[in-house]
């Protein structure tokens, strides 16, 4: 019989504190459990970051697997009762490196029926032809390790992972509500500063200062059109004469409360103005910085990663004609790319996505409206063709908005919309070029 493949990566199971809490434990049993049901010729491949070891900072070594196990028992039990029907192979990421690094490993995970691949790619065939399949870490200089294997070669982002990461998971309790563990579905990386902004404004801030701030905020727009207009009253270029404050009088207390609001606008925009020029030099020359450190470029971080994976998936496509399937994981953003009769696979994650939606007033913080995106990957045979087929697992997702983000956003769209085929079928190959 036929073989069949099904992909999901980045579950990034277990952590300190409210790091620990798995939002998509019972869909993922139902998965487990729906795979139960087929036979020997089935193939779960979970392609890297399975574990949050970076994220679980108080203990080491064989104990990181045994305190999550212990946390998730529920759930290794399945991976257990799973694994005996089908195949379910683990392939190490960053944030579960050690996978890589100790054989130890290697039995522990098979007590739960997972089979660790300690290895940077595996391939597997479907109808005659390979599929390519690794993490993805390893073109990210960020979290690549230089030797794999080697447990004392240790990347960058291990150490913001466990000491910024870990830490806002142990101190999430402390806010008024527990955004700060949702730090880690901040994507791209370079929106941290914006979302810490946006949930210290709509969560933390006092509502007190909130409330006085938002009149002020809604209405700075309004305050330009008036100042702009006064300007123009008073070098009458036109002979209106609504922006004085006789006019404003009239209205009575509300006038008169709206004219304050507009005179403290007037201050801040007069303010702007002057500082502007220095301002923007040096907030020209900051961006200059991050780009020399590799930060920040003109495209958006998402693009260049998809640059960046579809080079790699090029070369292995020159390198072996015969693959013509390149499934990659880590960067949490699910596609499929199809080149000259070949494809792209990006498995997404599981873990809960941030989508960033303006405010359609400008001045205001902007919203990290939450989703997921359950989703898995199938490949198999058919008719002497390789056919992949793409999944999304519903779920239903509160918001936990406050009713001020709700109105900031109010007919914007918030979708996430994934564009991915539900069945592609690989035809013919062309030469890649």
């Amino acid at each position: 019989m036929n073989k069949e493949y099904y992909f999901i990566s980045d579950l990034h199971i277990g952590g300190d504190a409210e790091l620990d809490i798995c939002d998509f434990e019972p869909e993922l049993i139902e998965f487990l459990k729906e795979l139960e049901k087929k036979d020997i010729n089935t193939e779960l491949i979970i392609v890297g970051d399975v574990l949050g070891f970076w994220e679980l900072t108080g203990s080491d070594g064989i104990e990181k697997l045994e305190i999550i196990a212990g946390n998730h028992r529920e759930l290794f039990d399945q991976f257990r009762k799973t694994g005996e029907k089908i195949t379910i192979i683990i392939l190490p990421g960053n944030h579960d490196y050690s996978l890589a690094c100790k054989s130890v490993f290697i039995e522990a995970l098979a007590e739960y029926n997972l089979r660790l691949e300690p290895r940077e790619h595996i391939i597997r065939e479907v109808a005659g032809k390979k599929i390519w399949i690794e993490h993805g870490s390893q073109h990210d200089s960020f979290n690549r390790s230089p030797k794999f294997g080697d447990p004392y070669v240790t990347p960058i982002g291990y150490y913001v992972t466990n000491h910024i990461v870990s830490t806002t998971g142990r101190h999430a309790t402390f806010g008024k509500s527990q955004w700060l563990k949702d730090l880690e579905s901040v994507q791209p990386l370079e929106h941290i500063p914006d979302w810490f902004l946006s949930n210290y404004y709509y969560r933390e801030m006092s509502p007190i200062l909130r409330w006085i701030m938002l009149p002020f905020l809604l209405l700075f727009t309004v305050s330009l059109a008036a100042f702009v207009g006064m300007i123009l009253e008073q070098e009458s270029i036109i002979g209106t004469s609504i922006f004085n404050r006789e006019f404003l009088a009239s209205f009575g207390i509300f006038g008169k409360l709206f004219g304050m609001i507009l005179m403290v606008d007037f201050v801040v925009i007069v303010f702007l103005i002057i500082l502007a020029i220095p301002l923007g030099l040096i907030f020209r020359d900051i961006v200059k910085t991050l780009r020399r450190f590799g930060l920040k470029t003109g495209k958006g971080l998402d693009v260049e990663e998809t640059d960046v994976y579809t080079a790699a998936a090029r070369e292995i496509f020159a390198r072996d004609s015969s693959v013509v399937v390149y499934i990659f994981g880590h960067t949490h953003n699910p596609f499929l790319k199809k080149i000259n009769g070949r494809v792209i696979i990006n498995t997404g994650t599981w873990l809960k996505r941030l989508i960033r939606i303006k405010s359609w007033n400008r001045l205001m913080p902007d919203i990290y409206y939450p989703t997921f995106c359950l989703n898995y990957f199938r490949i198999s045979e058919e008719a002497g063709r390789m056919v992949i087929e793409y999944q999304r697992i519903p779920r239903d997702t509160p918001s936990g908005l406050t009713l001020l983000q709700r109105v900031m956003i109010l007919g914007r769209k918030r979708s996430d919309v994934v564009d991915i085929p539900a069945r592609t079928v690989l035809g013919k190959l062309t030469v890649d070029s």
